[in-house]
């Protein structure tokens, strides 16, 4: 297999710890992430003076000459396939997709096929220089299969660490639109005693709870108080549908990221997301409250009305700082337009 060899000086006052010192100087245009040096540490890929090092606590001097042995990127077992993709944004480093509803992010045993990754390795081809030693995009964060709109994929290995420490200290910003039974408003007493909920200023509900998966169902997540993971929400309405008010379009955004949040919290407030099979339940709505087609349009929508409309960050090569907007899918528009039909009389 072909390689390429970084060659560089360890600088004055190193770190003790060889793994951290050769991360501090190694040429930016390696493109290698802390997590592949410490694999290539492991590896053997690691020389310190000509000799091999395979332990990422030593000490290093300064003044000593690394060499850094990369083979090139391995094919990855993952299968390119022509899948049409909205692209948003791209560039040498990442990609922005707007993901239809109905698409699995990662191949997994349930769906091992027509995935955003098998079209992905189609479309970016020879662009992709490598993620973790592997031609393959690089997976920072993901939205769930009925769930639509902007997920940001890195491309190269340096875009991949960027991004996921992002992820990691929460400054992605990221907000969804969805639809949901009721209205989240400050008015209602009942919010006041769900354990969890409070309200900001502008009439913002925000949700702090721990989740974790349930217990005896392993495609859910739970509401809890102790253990699990800590968990923000927080949502605000744009729109309420309905005389009295059945549902509402309302914009959620993440100051956490946990599987099913958005759908989970919004659930436990009592206003699970219409269409939601798994936290939504179908609820009865008075036939005098909203038109007769809103009532169909309900009935009908078939998976969770959420969508990742704003998606925002900073570049993780040049630093610039990037928002993009999805406007609403099709289905949603056509839901939300038949909420607002007038009711006969």
């Amino acid at each position: 297999m072909a390689s390429r060899r970084i060659e560089f000086v360890i600088a004055d006052n190193p770190p003790k710890r060889l793994d951290k010192a050769i991360a501090r100087d190694v040429p930016e245009e390696a493109n290698l992430s802390r997590t592949r040096l410490a694999r290539l540490i492991e590896s053997g890929g690691v020389e310190v003076d000509g000799t091999v090092a395979s332990d990422a606590k030593a000490r290093v001097p300064e003044g000593a000459q690394i060499v850094i042995t990369v083979e090139d990127a391995e094919e990855s077992h993952i299968g390119p396939e022509d899948i049409a993709l909205d692209v948003i944004y791209e560039d040498a480093d990442l990609i922005v997709i707007n993901k239809p509803a109905g698409m699995v992010v990662h191949p997994a045993p349930g769906s091992p096929s027509g995935t955003l990754v098998n079209a992905l390795l189609h479309h970016c081809g020879a662009d992709l220089s490598g993620v973790g030693g592997v031609k393959r995009p690089g997976i920072v964060h993901r939205i769930d299969k009925e769930t639509s709109g902007l997920l940001v994929v890195a491309k190269s290995d340096a875009a991949h660490q960027g991004l996921a420490a992002q992820f990691e200290r929460h400054s992605v910003e990221r907000y969804y639109q969805a639809v949901c039974y009721g209205v989240p408003d400050a008015n209602d007493p009942r919010l006041r005693g769900v354990r969890g909920a409070s309200f900001e200023p502008g009439n913002i509900l925000k949700l702090t709870t721990q989740l974790a998966r349930h217990k005896t169902d392993r495609q859910r997540q739970a509401v809890l108080f102790e253990g699990g993971r800590h968990a923000v929400t927080r949502a605000r309405i744009i729109e309420a549908f309905g005389a009295p008010a059945a549902a509402s379009l309302v914009e959620c955004w993440l100051e956490t990221g946990r599987t099913h949040q958005i759908r989970v919290h919004m659930a436990h407030a009592g206003h699970g997301l219409l269409g939601d099979p798994t936290y939504g339940g179908k609820r009865k709505i008075s036939p005098k409250a909203l038109s007769a087609a809103g009532l169909v349009a309900i009935n009908n929508f078939h998976r969770q009305a959420l969508h990742a409309a704003v998606l925002g960050f900073e570049h993780p090569v040049s630093g610039e700082m990037m928002r993009f907007e999805a406007p609403l899918p099709e289905d949603m528009q056509a839901l939300i337009s038949a909420l607002r039909m007038p009711v006969a009389i």
